[in-house]
């Protein structure tokens, strides 16, 4: 099993920053894609990014240019630099690590999430 456990979230100003932190425990195949989601009130879970093990990313539209998803392999854990935060990145962040199967661990695992609350 695969445990994630968030931090950094909070309440900022628009146009401010938060860093999000998200640290993996557990049977962790060194082969995964870790990411960040979010689910506003009413709305259904989006893809905000992903980082593959060998630290390719994605992003989605609308954050593109203000967030940086970055992982530290050694220590099993992602981050997720928000800058030029918008009333509309109000939400809860989760964590998510995917391990591809027939590899130790494999599966589709979830933090508790973050809120993020952006005032205007």
């Amino acid at each position: 099993q695969v445990q994630l456990v968030e931090s950094g979230g909070g309440l900022v100003q628009a146009g401010g920053s938060l860093r999000l932190s998200c640290a993996a425990s557990g049977s962790i195949f060194r082969v995964n894609v870790m990411g960040w989601y979010r689910q506003a009130p009413g709305k259904q879970r989006e893809v905000v990014a992903t980082i593959t093990s060998t630290s390719s990313t994605n992003y989605a539209d609308s954050v593109k240019g203000r967030f940086t998803i970055s992982r530290d392999n050694a220590k099993n854990t992602v981050y997720l630099q928000m800058n030029g935060l918008k009333p509309e990145d109000t939400a809860v962040y989760y964590c998510n690590i995917v391990i591809p199967y027939g590899f130790r661990g494999s599966g589709d695992y979830w933090g508790q999430g973050t809120q993020v609350t952006v005032s205007s």
